[in-house]
């Protein structure tokens, strides 16, 4: 039996990220979101959508700039805690030990803890009414060699121990149950 209940967004599991932005390193500063996502593929998109009053706003909407950052469960406690403080009060970066490194194509910072940093240039902001969503260029890709796989390339996200935001607690990852395609997958003969 299900009941009503009244319009939210109730779709979960997120990711919980790690946003960095500004062009300079006393405008440096880093927030968490969940509310981020894939847009499109080709070209690559995504966006991060942002409060008005929240203090990374006013710097990523000057510079049309930001870093979307990967977390994992061994920077759990830094995402929540950027999340919750203003970088109006705190440096971030130094109050959680985070270290922020040069990107390759925008200005804002990466932060090298993170397994995977996407740096997105803002192509259109969208005014929604308690956020604005960032429509964003994926301009570039940096991945940490760590967890790249010698025999194939490819980046073992997994084992990072992606993190993951549930209706108010962070998780990480399970057990692999599957891979995409497999429900349908012939079955090789032997």
């Amino acid at each position: 039996m299900k009941e009503d209940w009244k319009p939210g967004t109730m779709i979960y599991p997120l990711p919980a990220v790690l946003v960095s932005c500004g062009s300079t390193p006393n405008e440096y500063n880093v927030f968490t979101a969940s509310w981020t996502g894939t847009l499109c593929t080709n070209p690559p998109m995504c966006y991060v959508s942002i409060r008005p009053e929240r203090h990374s706003y006013d710097i990523i909407r000057r510079n049309m700039e930001f870093v979307i950052n990967l977390t994992t469960r061994d920077l759990a406690r830094a995402t929540d805690w950027c999340g919750v403080r203003s970088g109006r009060d705190y440096n971030k970066f130094e109050e959680m030990h985070l270290t922020p490194g040069p990107c390759t194509v925008v200005s804002a910072p990466l932060i090298e803890e993170s397994p995977l940093s996407i740096e997105c240039r803002v192509k259109e902001i969208v005014s929604l009414g308690s956020h604005d969503m960032f429509v964003a260029d994926v301009v570039n890709v940096r991945a940490d060699t760590r967890y790249l796989n010698a025999e194939t390339g490819k980046l073992e996200l997994a084992e990072t121990h992606p993190l993951v935001y549930v209706h108010g607690g962070y998780y990480d990852l399970g057990e692999k149950l599957g891979k995409f395609g497999w429900s349908v997958e012939k079955k090789k003969q032997v």
